[in-house]
């Protein structure tokens, strides 16, 4: 009897336990809460479209408009000049800024002036007898004929017979070989193609300098160059001939430019195009970095906002339903800290601040910010 007690007893304690663990589970079940989700709290503000007066502001490195690499076409030994070749030094046009020794060479071109001469000189008893009317002509020739100064041309024939003969007798070719002596001569004698001035000197009076060499850059400091890049939306307000401010960052200084040429290629990656303003005047000096500020047309329909919201060049995010979305936009200008946009509707909400690990799709909490 007690035996039966005590299993009915053990049965009944443990069907007491199962009862009791799914009542205690169904509890802490009932009590535990489904965890939040984390988002991210964002900035947004309204699109309202306006018509925007866009002024141009752009920076760009002034070169110089005239602007000489200088190369060694000859070989030889460095002279002195009158002057230091060295950076700083100026040169009226026409002056020896290099000079090579060229004795070797001197003696070459005064040897073939000589064959020349003397050729011409063999044909006179021929022309007097065969060719009278031309003989006065070649004979002036010979007696102009000067070793110490360029050679003049040739006379013109009178006949084809008469050109046939001057061909058989080699002068033509001796006449062309000689001036192309004179020309590798003048090589050997630098000279300034403008007045201006020395940028950089790369030899000294002793360098042996060799075929192909730079010896240096010169450049006319009367008038410079400034490139600066426009957005391709914004050309149609430009027009060589069109002055421009150009002005010094961070001083009073200012100068008056002249738009010298638009060039006809669209930047495939940034879309600007390349205009170059001609700048005279004093204080100005080649490398110096200035600003170019252009009255440039109003624009309707635009909206400003900070470059830095920009995604790919070309989009925004806005943010629909409490998720971000990317749409595509157009940027009608750029400055250095915002863009002039188009392609937005009025009441667009627009995320204003940066979003890390943003992602089109993402669920966002927003916190709207009117716009100053």
């Amino acid at each position: 009897m007690n035996r039966k007690v005590t299993i009915v007893l053990g049965i009944a304690l443990i069907a007491a336990g199962i009862f009791g663990y799914k009542k205690i589970s169904n509890i802490e079940k009932d009590e535990k809460k489904p965890a939040e989700k984390a988002l991210s709290t964002i900035f947004t503000e309204t699109v309202k479209n306006q018509s925007e007066s866009i002024n141009i502001t752009e920076s760009g490195r002034l070169t110089a408009k005239n602007k000489a690499d200088i190369y060694a076409e000859v070989q030889g030994v460095m002279q002195t000049t009158g002057k230091e070749f060295k950076a700083g030094v100026q040169f009226s046009k026409g002056q020896v800024l290099v000079k090579i020794k060229s004795s070797d060479s001197y003696a070459n071109l005064q040897a073939q002036k000589s064959v020349l001469q003397n050729l011409v000189t063999s044909i006179l008893p021929d022309l007097r007898l065969d060719y009278p009317e031309s003989f006065e002509r070649w004979n002036q020739y010979v007696i102009n004929f000067d070793i110490d100064k360029p050679i003049p041309a040739l006379p013109e024939t009178a006949s084809d017979k008469e050109k046939y003969f001057i061909t058989g007798k080699n002068i033509y070719t001796t006449y062309y070989n000689t001036k192309n002596l004179e020309i590798v001569q003048s090589k050997y004698n630098i000279r300034a193609p403008y007045s201006g001035v020395v940028t950089e000197a790369l030899v000294r009076p002793g360098t042996v300098i060799r075929t192909g060499q730079k010896l240096g850059e010169f450049i006319d400091p009367s008038v410079y160059e400034l490139e600066i890049a426009i957005s391709h939306s914004m050309i149609s307000s430009l027009a060589p001939g069109q002055n421009v401010m150009v002005s010094s960052p961070g001083s009073d200084q200012a100068w008056v430019g002249k738009v010298a040429r638009i060039n006809g290629k669209v930047d495939a990656t940034t879309q600007t195009v390349l205009v170059f303003i001609d700048v005279k005047g004093e204080g100005l000096k080649e490398g110096l970095y200035l600003e170019a500020h252009i009255e440039g047309q109003k624009v309707d329909q635009v909206y400003e906002l900070d470059s830095k919201l920009l995604v790919g060049g070309n989009k925004i995010y806005t943010v629909v339903d409490n998720k971000l979305k990317l749409v595509s936009i157009q940027v009608i200008h750029k400055t250095q800290e915002t863009v002039i946009v188009s392609g937005l509707t009025d009441g667009t909400e627009i995320v204003s601040k940066l979003v890390p690990g943003a992602y089109e799709g993402m669920e966002v909490k927003v916190y709207s910010e009117k716009k100053q």
